[in-house]
């Protein structure tokens, strides 16, 4: 058995590009930026290392997603990952990117994003409820 699941939390690093197929199918690509967080060897210190991760999504989904982000948008992305290779200007070419399905805005409405939802969901902005605050305790938990 081999699973191919993906979650990444990130910025994006660029304002979302749309196209669509030569059948008309919108094509959405974003490029996230995910930090890796490590240990320098010669200083000791933890530093952030950046992962840029190219992401592609499909459908009719992709075109509304993309009226809602741009660059510096903090995203959560549940996908696949999904490995392409073709050939230009006689030379091979391949990449690694995971393709999208689900994606979840994480920036909120003031900073320049859209009220965190997810895509998958089709409640226009008012018809989405305030969160309530919750507290859990230890206590709360039945196990």
């Amino acid at each position: 058995m081999s699973i191919n699941r993906v979650l990444i939390s990130g910025n994006l690093t660029r304002d979302p590009e749309l196209r669509a197929t030569a059948s008309g199918m919108p094509v959405l690509a974003l490029g996230v930026a995910v930090n890796d967080r490590r240990k320098n060897a010669s200083t000791g210190e933890w530093e952030d290392y950046a992962n840029f991760v190219d992401c592609t999504m499909f459908g009719t989904r992709a075109e509304s997603v993309s009226r809602f982000l741009a660059k510096g948008s903090k995203v959560a992305i549940e996908g696949k990952l999904r490995w392409s290779q073709w050939e230009r200007d006689g030379q091979k070419r391949n990449k690694l990117e995971v393709i999208v399905d689900e994606i979840e805005f994480l920036t909120p409405r003031g900073d320049g994003g859209s009220l965190p939802t997810r895509a998958s969901t089709s409640a226009s902005d008012s018809d989405i409820p305030p969160a309530p605050e919750v507290t859990i305790y230890d206590e709360d938990i039945p196990f």
